[in-house]
């Protein structure tokens, strides 16, 4: 059984093709630059590949290139769409509305687009893509939808609400929603497939670290809390995000640059973060590489990023009453050794200690913790795909 694994944005739409017998990656590519110009990047599992500049007025032009690319041509791993059993999108916010993946239907994509206010970059994007992709698949074939909010739908109120008159959260949905929790949620199962362990009765603190990051706080299998919150601005320092600021900064900063509230926005989102401290790079790996050479803003970045991080998981540990297990995932979080030393550093309060020898690895699935280490350590490869495909095979076997 092969399932299409699709992430649209609002000017792209990557793509994996896998075969579920094994679970490997048969194809995977990207069309990019959707109602700009338009370029496809294609690869297949045996080393084949094609890329072309091509015509994307619309996501329906760069999913009718999808299909040419997979079933005609010298990089062709299909004779014909009628092979793929489904195709399963991600799709960033579901808000209260979805808490489970679905089969997309008409009106689930309405309302999907209707929660594009919360999402204004992503939800409007996912609605042109399903409905693009049903334009050109067999009809028969169905669609799953799997929301990157829906793992954190388990936290109690008194984690979620904000501040503000209740009157926000109900007219206007205003409410931590989290983010990246098919990660949190693939990492966390892996975890226990991994040790044979239950869920039950464990604490566990997972740190999503790439361009953008969130940590979660994870009780019984179950979200309790996490750093993004209304959006993905809040929280960690990331690669041009502020993480969590005081309002008033923001308000203050705004007027002294005149900027309106779109382009302080834009200002918090695109130019903050790495960028903006270090004044060198949104990358983690050009941050370590100038704070190595003495620049000692990129330094400070690395810091604060690391501070961030030690304080979710001292604060998620009170909130959890317990401490068992850190797990390491994301591109940072994966391949950046010295950061996890660094965070996993003067933790003593709750005897986190690591091995330095194993730690010392990229990309690994590894327990980077000592035997006598009160609090296990992991470093687990993420795959949102592989986990929306086994949602989506799930669901369909359901139905």
């Amino acid at each position: 059984m092969k399932i299409l694994v699709v992430n649209a944005g609002s000017s792209s739409l990557k793509y994996q093709l896998l075969d579920m017998e094994d679970e490997s990656v048969i194809a995977k590519g990207n069309c990019d630059r959707i109602g700009i110009d338009g370029h496809i990047s294609h690869k297949t599992f045996d080393g084949r590949s094609y890329a072309a500049d091509c015509d994307f007025p619309t996501h329906t032009e760069a999913f009718e290139k999808l299909v040419e690319v997979l079933t005609t041509g010298d990089a062709a791993v299909i004779s014909s769409m009628s092979e793929i059993s489904a195709v399963g999108h991600r799709i960033v916010q579901g808000a209260e509305v979805f808490d489970k993946p679905c089969i997309v239907t008409e009106e689930i994509i309405d309302k999907i687009d209707e929660l594009r206010d919360l999402a204004p970059v992503h939800n409007h994007a996912h609605a042109l893509a399903l409905r693009a992709c049903t334009k050109v698949i067999p009809e028969t074939t169905p669609q799953v939808a799997v929301f990157d909010t829906a793992f954190h739908q388990t936290m109690p109120k008194k984690a979620f609400m904000y501040g503000l008159p209740y009157e926000d959260y109900e007219n206007y949905g205003v409410r931590k929603y989290g983010f990246h929790g098919t990660s949190h949620r693939f990492v966390t199962a892996k975890y226990a497939k991994e040790t044979g362990k239950s869920l039950e009765g464990l604490n566990i603190v997972t740190c999503h670290l790439g361009n953008g990051s969130s940590v979660t706080a994870v009780k019984d299998g179950k979200s309790v809390d996490t750093s993004m919150g209304f959006t993905p601005l809040d929280g960690l320092l990331m690669g041009t995000r502020t993480g969590a600021i005081d309002p008033s900064a923001v308000t203050f900063v705004a007027e002294k640059h005149g900027f309106t509230a779109a382009e302080m926005s834009d200002y918090m989102n695109k130019k903050s973060g790495f960028l903006g401290i270090s004044g060198v790079s949104s990358d983690n790996r050009d941050i370590s590489d100038a704070a190595d050479h003495g620049n000692e803003r990129a330094q400070l970045a690395k810091e604060m990023l690391v501070y961030d991080i030690k304080k979710y998981i001292g604060s998620y540990a009170a909130v959890m009453n317990g401490l068992d297990v850190v797990i390491f995932t994301g591109g940072i979080g994966e391949n950046a050794p010295d950061v996890r030393a660094d965070v996993c550093a003067d933790m003593d309060v709750f005897g986190i200690k690591i091995d330095e020898s194993v730690n010392d690895c990229k990309g690994k699935l590894v327990k980077i913790s000592t035997e006598d280490s009160a609090v296990e350590v992991w470093v687990i490869p993420t795959n949102e795909e592989l986990l929306i495909a086994r949602d989506t095979l799930e669901l369909i076997s359901k139905s």
